[in-house]
């Protein structure tokens, strides 16, 4: 029996969040901070601290208490992965890095997307946050 090959997708899926929810108090706390300029870890109870902030410890699974600790502004670039040409998937429209930032203060990382400005102000290792139009 010969085997036939697809040469084109027979469907395409499309995975939506068609309702409203809350966030909660860890991502919601999380989120204000952002609003606010702020950049909120969480304490686990062995003393880390997690970033971005989690509900349940990573490590045992048990719940974390509301023990927010703010971050940063600087940090480090652990690892970064550059994208040359982004798609419509992608966060960003020009080429753009995927970086692992460990904040000051954090002791986990996080994966977030780093654009580069058509003026440099600092130094190229510098990062920053720049809040979006909220209009």
């Amino acid at each position: 029996m010969a085997i036939e090959r697809l040469t084109e997708r027979i469907s395409i899926h499309t995975i939506e969040f068609p309702y409203t929810r809350t966030l909660g108090p860890v991502y919601g706390a999380f989120l204000t901070g952002l609003r606010d300029g702020r950049l909120l870890g969480i304490r686990a109870a062995d003393g880390r601290v997690l970033m971005p902030p989690t509900e349940w410890d990573p490590a045992t699974g048990e719940p974390l208490d509301l023990d927010f600790v703010e971050v940063g502004p600087g940090g480090t670039v652990d690892s970064w992965c550059w994208v040359t040409q982004p798609t419509s998937k992608h966060p960003l429209a020009q080429p753009f890095a995927f970086a692992l930032v460990h904040l000051d203060g954090a002791d986990t990382a996080l994966v977030h997307a780093v654009g580069f400005g058509a003026e440099r102000v600092g130094s190229i290792t510098d990062l920053v946050f720049v809040p979006e139009d909220a209009s």
